[in-house]
């Protein structure tokens, strides 16, 4: 038997965040990251060049897709560390391999992962139930209280759940089961770059520390 929680202020803060996020994500042509804040460069496992790069990767590839693919795609870019990740819909096949084309002719992209499909775009309570999806697999990954939720990046499309990051297997697996048993969530792609413990002791601050 599933034990049904009622949720907390955080939980409920990130629920109305990506909501609103959801709402306003209406461009056919949307872009992953987010502004750069002190805290959020402090905590991040990359370093701060490749979370400058990425940004900037995400900017040129949608800035790319819109020149040469105009409306006739809904693409969502998002890339960490120099890692692109390609989601939504495009109109066939040929649409699709031209976008992973034009990805990797992006500077400091160094792969691209391609998930895109060849369908309709959602519709707006789609996109928004995705919104909202993203902000349950946050919340839940705070929740669990063993893992540092600012390692991974969520992306959600058509309820399918992309885990980014650098991330030990260990947490791996632990969001991944999180993601998995959110309601909602059809499917989870993990696009992770798996680090040792070792590894982690070494370029984690010490909140970010391992929890036991």
């Amino acid at each position: 038997m599933k034990t049904i929680r009622h949720p907390g202020r955080l939980t409920l803060v990130a629920l109305g965040l990506a909501a609103v996020a959801a709402l306003q994500a209406c461009a056919p042509l949307a872009v992953g990251g987010a502004a750069l804040t002190g805290a959020m460069v402090a905590t991040d496992r990359r370093s701060s060049g490749a979370q400058l790069d990425d940004q900037g990767i995400e900017l040129r590839a949608a800035n790319r897709f819109r020149d040469q693919m105009g409306s006739r795609a809904r693409i969502n870019v998002t890339s960490y560390n120099r890692r692109l990740l390609l989601t939504g819909e495009v109109a066939n096949t040929k649409d699709k391999e031209l976008a992973e084309t034009l990805a990797g002719q992006v500077d400091n992209v160094t792969g691209v992962q391609n998930e895109l499909e060849v369908a309709n775009s959602p519709t707006f309570t789609e996109r928004a139930e995705d919104g909202l999806i993203t902000g349950k697999v946050k919340a839940g990954l705070v929740d669990t209280k063993q893992v540092s939720t600012n390692a991974f990046k969520v992306v959600t499309d058509r309820g399918i759940v992309y885990l980014m990051g650098r991330v030990t297997q260990r947490e791996a697996d632990i969001a991944t089961q999180v993601a998995r048993t959110t309601k909602g969530v059809q499917r989870v792609v993990r696009v992770l770059e798996i680090i040792s413990e070792e590894e982690l002791a070494r370029i984690a601050p010490k909140a970010d520390a391992p929890k036991q």
